[in-house]
Order: C-alpha cells, then sequence, then structure tokens
C-alpha cells in the first residue's frame, strides 16, 4: 500500500527519521514500538502529509494516494458537543454531503461501538469513550488506511482492551493500520506486524508470527546442576547454553533434543522437566533497543 524510501526527517539539529525505508502491506496491522523520541509520531506524520520530509520519498505502491484516516495520541474535543453532534462536524468538513452525514456518523459510531453513547456531551465521556470518539473520527470517510498514534494511552486494563477489540475489528474489515504503541501486550495481541524503531532508524522489522517464532528454544531441565555436562553438551552445538540445572537448546539446536536427554539419563541425571518456550516481545523489543 505504501512504499517508503530513506525517509530522513530534522527539526533544527535534531534527525527525528534517518534513511527509514519500509513498506506498509495492504491488509496488515503494523505495529510502531520505541522509545520515547525514537521517531514512532514523526513517521505517521510524515505518512499523514502533516510534515514533510527532509530528504527521501512516500509513495503508495498502486500509484494512487488512498484516503488516510490519522488519530493524533492528543485528542481535544470541543467538550460542548454531543458524541453526534462533533462526528456530523467532522462529517460536513470532509466534505460529506448532509444527505450521507447521517448515515456516515452512525456506521462509525456502530464500528467503535459507541452509539449508546451518540447524544452523549463529550464532557461527560470517560477516557475510553474518547478514545473510541478519535477512532470513530478517523472512520468518517472509510478510509482504507488508518495511523494511530498510542491509541490506549491512559486507559484502564478494560478500557484497553476495549480499544483492541475495536482495532481487531477494523482489520477484520480490511483496514490496513499502522499503530505506535508503549504496550507489548497490545502489539502482540493486535499487531500482524512489528516495527522497532529508536533514535531514527529501524532496529528490527518482521511478522509478528516469525518474531515470536524466529527465538523459540527448548529447556531440559535436570535434577542437579550440569556443571559436570557442561563442556561435553555445548560440544554438541554452537546454541545449546547451560544454566545451572537446565539445558537451553535455540534455534537449530533444537533438533538435538532426543540426543541430549539420552546423554543425560546416560549419565544417570533424572530429567525434571521439558519445556518448548517462544520468545517474547518483550525479549525481542530489549535487544533491538538496547
Amino acid at each position: 500500500m505504501i512504499e517508503i524510501n530513506n525517509l530522513t526527517k530534522r527539526y533544527y539539529s535534531l534527525t527525528a527519521l534517518n534513511r527509514v525505508s519500509l513498506t506498509i502491506p495492504q491488509g496488515e496491522v503494523l505495529g510502531l514500538l520505541g522509545p520515547n523520541g525514537a521517531g514512532k509520531t514523526t513517521l505517521l506524520k510524515l505518512i499523514a502529509g502533516l510534515i514533510y520530509q527532509d530528504d527521501g520519498r512516500i509513495h503508495p505502491t498502486t500509484g494512487k494516494w488512498p484516503l488516510i484516516g490519522f488519530k493524533p495520541e492528543r485528542l481535544l474535543f470541543p467538550n460542548h458537543l454531543s458524541v453526534r453532534q462533533y462526528l456530523a462536524l467532522i462529517a460536513g468538513i470532509s466534505d460529506i454531503g448532509k444527505a450521507e452525514t447521517e448515515r456516515i456518523v452512525t456506521d462509525s459510531l456502530a464500528q467503535v461501538g459507541l452509539l449508546d453513547a451518540a447524544d452523549k456531551r463529550i464532557s461527560a465521556c470517560s477516557k475510553g469513550m474518547r478514545q473510541r470518539l478519535g477512532l470513530a473520527q478517523v472512520l468518517i470517510g472509510n478510509p482504507p488506511l488508518l495511523l494511530l498514534d498510542e491509541p490506549s494511552n491512559g486507559l484502564d486494563p478494560e478500557g484497553q482492551q476495549e480499544i483492541h477489540q475495536v482495532v481487531k475489528r477494523l482489520h477484520a474489515a480490511g483496514k490496513t493500520i499502522v499503530m505506535s504503541s508503549h504496550h507489548l501486550q497490545e502489539v502482540t495481541e493486535v499487531c500482524t506486524r512489528i516495527v522497532v524503531l529508536n533514535r531514527g532508524q529501524i532496529h528490527y522489522e518482521n511478522s509478528m508470527t516469525e518474531a515470536l517464532a524466529v527465538q523459540a528454544n527448548t529447556r531440559i531441565r535436570a535434577d542437579r546442576p550440569l556443571s559436570a555436562m557442561q563442556a561435553q553438551l555445548q560440544a554438541l552445538h554452537p546454541e545449546i547454553e547451560i544454566d545451572g540445572s537446565i539445558v537451553v537448546l535455540r534455534n537449530e539446536a533444537m533438533r538435538l533434543r532426543r540426543q541430549v536427554m539420552t546423554m543425560l539419563l546416560y549419565a544417570n541425571y533424572d530429567i525434571l522437566e521439558v519445556r518448548q518456550a517462544r520468545a517474547t516481545l518483550a525479549e525481542i523489543y530489549a535487544e533491538a533497543v538496547n
């Protein structure tokens, strides 16, 4: 859907993005991770056309720009309006005719689960309702590409789950979504691809499925420390590690599980546990930003 090539953005002496290249495939939910100041918000604003790059190129892969819905991290609403009145105002700004406004507003409210609050004043809305209102706003005009900056920021766990469900429904409806987040669990739950930014550059990029599978490992726990067997076990493969009474087999070394267990049993060790583990996003993130 969108191709980004060697994108650079500077704010005076600060380089917010430094020669970033990235493809946003149609139909994906791409999660942007990174510490504060990594360049996540800058990247979203550049894609949305709110600011302009100093170098590089952003272009649609089909030759025609899709409609884009952008939800900023900070949400500022006219509190005296009702939810429905505000969205009708946004529809008018978006050049949607009056005849279509009611249907479009109702549809956007339904997609984010706010129909019951349509006539509620924004001043009386909770943080979670305001976040969903921000999502309803970006759906006006039915854009195929949604850019969501910290969509569950400031919400309690229940509110976060509500936003997760909304994002999943939008993805199932065919939307392409790029979202930044500080919540690793949120990204794990709703995103299909991840990109880790740090100091204005991409340090990691992968599909979520491959990211969580690529560092899979097998852990074999024996009944006592394995120091006497350490050299013999590690000679089998460079990706075998010994941690006290645990043998850790990573990547290709996982194929040697039976051989390792046979060696332990032959040496009169009892095997207490064999556990297959996947990498966590926290481990991937920590390695990418350090």
